[in-house]
């Protein structure tokens, strides 16, 4: 007897930020938080990893189902980090 499943795949999400008076930040296609405290959040997006600089700064919804984030505090900066081509180990980097 074979068992069937089914497998979901993750469509591709959009990308998007609402930046409200610098204290509210709503941003969709959030896919994962790195690290956050009060000054420094950081997120991967489906827009590239995204930094996001100030003071204060709480979490006040995080929905990674749904890829929602909402930030509140004061919003000094968003950066975005350049992609990589390609991460490798140690021994893919020795090996070329």
């Amino acid at each position: 007897m074979a068992m069937l499943y089914e497998e979901k795949q993750r469509q591709p999400q959009s990308h998007a930020l609402s930046l409200t008076d610098r204290k509210r930040l709503s941003i969709s296609g959030v896919e994962d938080v790195e690290a956050f405290d009060e000054d420094t959040v950081i997120l991967s997006t489906a827009g590239g990893a995204l930094t996001i600089r100030g003071g204060g700064l709480r979490i006040n919804k995080l929905s990674l189902d749904g890829g929602e984030l909402l930030v509140e505090g004061r919003i000094d900066g968003l950066d975005y980090a350049q992609e990589r081509e390609h991460r490798r180990g140690f021994l893919g980097k020795l090996l070329g």
